[in-house]
């Protein structure tokens, strides 16, 4: 087999491969590349298609939080796929955030997706939301005009190569006086079938439904599990679209720290069709320095403490740590990515343990022969 072989393909290939099926295709968001090995190999001897990617805050043009670009994020994931000789995965650019809409940062989300096209990106994600508006139309216009303005950039930078779009209604992790904000079916719909009519067909929607971003802590600052994804609401979402005949499945975002036989058990796999995993990468290689590199761990620990503390004084120092962490991957770059071949084998290890779990809670198993097929018609 050529290196070409194990290129990334494109995410609606994926995507549309599993349509019907009752599967999740996992997502990582791989900070620290070192868990890419492990990924790759546990996705390989499971037969499971999976996204590799980073959002616009981890990865932007000056190398975001974790100090990789997308053209080094992209180097570093494909060299990784030929060495372990895995091809049914996608690169994907998660949070392509657009905050206002003004020419600027439209401008500047350009250059960024040029850059990630460049790079070899098969797969983005955009949203913008107004949560001023007084219904749903209103308030989803400046994301519908936005989504279609970047989709449409997207679709003529790839010059004619497929490619996937996952678009996302709502804010994951907003909260109100009442609580954490969840999409409605009714916005849901709406949104799509504007898109859709704008000639923009994306593959997965994201939805606000109850999870957040990164770790759960209780009143003293100690991590929890997430127990609070709101499973009807996303069913009822799930067949708002199929009742409107509208082909695109969901993306779970927040999925660190849901217990895993929960997802198992309990998530609608196949309205549920991409599952985005990020923060839990992240901890299985500051749990690995802890015993292997303490030192390393000792700096990172003190660096954002001294960093953080005095913004968050109400907050404890393991709730500062686990929150604001994450930006010291680029201050201690160099340092985390010169570790010993132990450590480095103990972090694909448990990379690749972890992954086994999340591939058999998500079904995913047997997805890669289904693309292998898909792209073989």
């Amino acid at each position: 087999m050529k290196e070409s072989d194990f290129a990334p393909i494109p995410g609606s290939t994926i995507l549309n491969s599993i349509a019907g099926k009752k599967m999740i295709i996992m997502a990582a968001n791989t900070r620290i590349t070192t868990v890419v090995q492990g990924i790759f190999r546990a996705a390989k001897d499971t037969d499971s298609a999976v996204f590799m990617e980073l959002a616009r805050s981890e990865s932007d043009l000056k190398g975001g939080y974790t100090g990789l670009t997308p053209k080094a994020y992209s180097e570093r994931v494909k060299h990784t796929a030929i060495d372990v000789e895995f091809d049914a995965w996608a690169l994907h650019a998660d949070h392509i955030t657009i905050k206002t809409g003004d020419n600027k940062e439209i401008d500047d989300t350009k250059k960024l997706i040029d850059a990630q096209i460049e790079a070899g990106y098969t797969s983005f994600a955009s949203h913008l939301f107004n949560f001023k508006g007084k219904n749903p139309k209103e308030e989803l216009d400046k994301n519908i005009q936005v989504t279609t303005l970047l989709a449409k950039y997207i679709e003529d930078g790839m010059k004619g190569r497929e490619f996937g779009l996952e678009v996302e209604v709502g804010e994951i992790g907003r909260k109100d006086k009442h609580g954490l904000v969840l999409t409605k079916p009714e916005e849901a719909v709406t949104f799509i079938k504007a898109l859709n009519e704008n000639d923009v067909y994306p593959q997965v929607l994201a939805i606000a439904n109850g999870s957040v971003h990164g770790h759960v802590y209780d009143e003293h600052g100690n991590v929890i599990e997430q127990l609070s994804i709101d499973i009807p609401q996303t069913k009822a979402v799930a067949k708002a679209l199929r009742d409107n005949n509208l082909k695109v499945g969901i993306a779970q975002h927040g999925i660190t720290g849901t217990p895993r036989e929960l997802i198992n058990l309990h998530f609608p796999k196949g309205d549920i069709i991409k599952g985005n995993v990020g923060t839990f990468w992240q901890d299985i290689v500051l749990n690995v320095l802890k015993v292997y590199e303490p030192e390393l761990y000792k700096d990172i620990w003190n660096w954002t403490l001294e960093n953080y503390r005095e913004k968050n004084p109400s907050k404890k120092d393991i709730q500062i740590f686990d929150s604001n962490c994450k930006y010291a991957i680029k201050e201690f770059f160099s340092r985390i990515y010169s570790i010993d071949e132990d450590t480095e084998k103990a972090i694909m290890a448990m990379a690749y343990a972890e992954s086994l779990m999340f591939f058999k809670a998500f079904s995913s198993s047997g997805s890669a022969s289904l693309v292998r097929d898909t792209m073989n018609k």
